[in-house]
Order: C-alpha cells, then structure tokens, then sequence
C-alpha cells in the first residue's frame, strides 16, 4: 500500500512539475493555460488519491470519512479546473488578446 501512495504522490508532483515549466515555456497566453489547466488537473487528481489511499493506512470510520472527503474534493476540482480554463480563455478572447503566432517575438 505504502508504495502504491508513493508512487502516486511521485507521479502527480512529475506531473505538476510539467505544468510549471508549461507555464514557464510556452510563448503565449492560451498555450500557457493548457498546461495549467490539464498537467495541474490530472497532478492534483493523482496526489490526492495517494493521500486519499495513505489516510486508510489505519482503517476507522473516521478515516474513511475523511478519505471520503477528500474524493469529493477531487471531484469538485475535476469538474471546477477545466470550467475554470474555458472561462479565462474566453475573457481572453472577449478582450481581444491575438493568440501567439510561429514568427512573433516571445516576450
């Protein structure tokens, strides 16, 4: 059990690192949100299973509430996240921001 968390916890960190450097690399304001939208989505979905699974380590009815609750907060941030990148790509698009094209300048 201990190294099914681990692995998890190690994994959803990779995958929260990716999206940091996403943000970091990428040219322009859409591109940078794919990976803040997805990478940070699917690392949040992965470390909080991990801490889901390590808080059963010692099973009560406590604990599996609390696991419970964790389940449903991942939930709300699978549902919430990429509601939440459509909404800043769309203000995005409202205020007229030109998306980054091949020969721009990468300020």
């Amino acid at each position: 059990m201990d190294i099914i968390v681990c692995l998890l916890l190690f994994i959803g960190l990779f995958f929260f690192t990716g999206g940091a450097v996403g943000i970091l690399r990428f040219p322009d304001f859409y591109s940078r949100l794919h990976p803040a939208g997805k990478l940070d989505t699917l690392g949040s979905l992965l470390a909080m299973t991990g801490l889901a699974l390590f808080n059963l380590h010692y099973f009560s009815l406590g604990a599996l509430l609390t696991s419970l609750k964790i389940i449903l907060i991942l939930v709300f941030v699978f549902l919430a996240s990429p509601t939440a990148t459509h909404a800043i790509v769309d203000a995005g698009v409202r205020a007229g921001l030109a998306p980054w094209t091949k020969g721009e300048d990468r300020r």
